[in-house]
């Protein structure tokens, strides 16, 4: 079986707020509790939420609405749109810090 080509960015887990089944892992940020944000790597990861893999969210509730590259795509575009947001954001913020200087 193919695998997600996840890029291991970590954006996904810095943007978990309104989902609710990360509730109860959102620092009350967004920001996944099990993200170490030096690596943006789970902490967890061999023990995550099915939630958090797309795999196996495909597998258990998605296989019957797209076959697995349609899903993949989707997945990327929700990803794509999340990594864009956050350089958008990352930009702003060194903007700011250069008008402070």
């Amino acid at each position: 079986m193919k695998k997600f080509p996840c890029n291991g960015c970590g954006v996904c887990c810095r943007n978990i707020s309104g989902i609710e089944e990360l509730k109860d892992f959102d620092l009350g940020d967004g920001v996944c509790k099990f993200l170490d944000t030096c690596s943006n790597q789970c902490r967890v990861y061999e023990n995550c939420p099915e939630v958090c893999r797309v795999d196996v969210m495909y597998e258990k509730k998605y296989f019957h609405l797209y076959d697995i590259e349609e899903f993949y795509a989707l997945n990327l575009q929700a990803c794509e749109v999340l990594q864009n947001e956050n350089m958008k954001n990352k930009i702003k913020e060194r903007r700011q810090l250069c008008y402070y200087r």
